[in-house]
């Protein structure tokens, strides 16, 4: 099959390999369509600490089952399923136990640890394996797998009240999908992004204001997400807070944050907070809320021979909400 590979930091090549076989509890999946996220230029650049190399990248994957290993109960042969970044947990710690499946110190996750997307099959655990709504195409169902899901988590950890004021900094995959599930659940959303394009694509979807990153929202913020891989944006969201609000950070990897000043970005209990993967209940919700809400994934379709390009333009920014490899039919 057609595979592309991360070898060295900075590159990514295009090569041949064996068609996968699936594990007595995995399916086999003909890959549709792939997401290309933030975190696939994170495992290309390097600035995620390899755990295999080679490796394929890629965990935004819709696919075909059309083999099964002899421990799986489903989903069945034929069947469309997604393929997420979380491919499997221990089931035993404390954190499993608990609920708290994405804090499995033995956890791994498609393209980082096991090969993704970026090729002509892949396998997943049949339980980690996502069933998804109708009435979306590949493409569109692709960023839902971890744009979606992990903006859905995102979205919870900032513990937005019902009503409320939500402030989005950076407005790429992740955050024009997640303002859609705010706004259906009658938030008032304000973006901030450096972007000119995604300025206007965030108003076009409903947002009651967008600016510049460093702008201040024109009113006090319940909670606000930040998806900018930037850390210097950290203080700038935490002082657009109101008392008592709320500041998720979305992306697995962070630049430096600056020093706070305790009174202007802490004081009057606001709260910062992290956000790490996501649970199989999370990506299950935010699926079903995707199959109530008609939610709308602004795509930027590349063929699979250009997945390079791709991840390029979303380093430079030149991706208008999200790139997506398809799989010639």
């Amino acid at each position: 099959m057609r595979a592309w590979v991360v070898r060295t930091p900075g590159r990514i090549e295009q090569v041949e390999l064996p068609v996968p076989r699936p594990a007595a509890d995995e399916l086999l999946v003909r890959v549709r369509a792939c997401g290309v996220c933030r975190t696939d230029l994170h495992v290309r650049d390097g600035d995620l600490p390899p755990h295999r190399t080679p490796v394929v990248p890629g965990h935004e994957v819709v696919g075909e089952v059309v083999a099964a290993g002899p421990e799986t109960q489903g989903p069945a042969l034929g069947t469309r399923v997604g393929v997420p970044w979380l491919r499997r947990t221990c089931g035993r710690c404390k954190y499993c136990v608990r609920g708290q499946e994405n804090l499995c110190p033995s956890s791994e996750y498609t393209g980082w640890d096991a090969d993704g997307g970026y090729a002509e099959y892949v396998t997943v655990p049949a339980a980690y394996a996502y069933e998804l709504p109708a009435g979306y195409s590949d493409e569109e169902l692709a960023p839902l797998l971890c744009a979606g899901i992990i903006g859905y988590r995102a979205l919870r950890r900032a513990d937005l009240p019902p009503g409320g004021r939500l402030g989005i900094y950076g407005f790429g995959g992740s955050a024009h999908l997640t303002a859609q599930v705010a706004l259906a659940q009658g938030a008032v959303v304000h973006v901030l992004t450096r972007s000119a394009a995604a300025r206007e694509l965030a108003l076009q979807l409903g947002a009651a204001s967008a600016g510049g990153a460093y702008d201040r929202p024109p009113e006090p913020l319940d909670a606000a997400i930040l998806f900018a891989p930037a850390g210097e944006l950290v203080p700038v969201a935490l002082e657009a807070l109101d008392a008592g609000g709320t500041l998720s950070i979305a992306g697995i990897y962070l630049s430096d944050i600056p020093a706070l000043h305790y009174e202007r970005h802490l004081f009057r209990e606001r709260t910062l907070r992290s956000v790490t993967a996501n649970t199989r209940d999370d990506g299950r919700e935010f699926l079903a809320t995707a199959a109530e809400h008609r939610i709308r994934a602004t795509v930027t379709p590349y063929p699979f021979d250009r997945a390079d390009a791709a991840l390029d333009d979303l380093a430079a920014d030149r991706v208008n909400g999200v790139a997506v490899l398809t799989m010639p039919r």
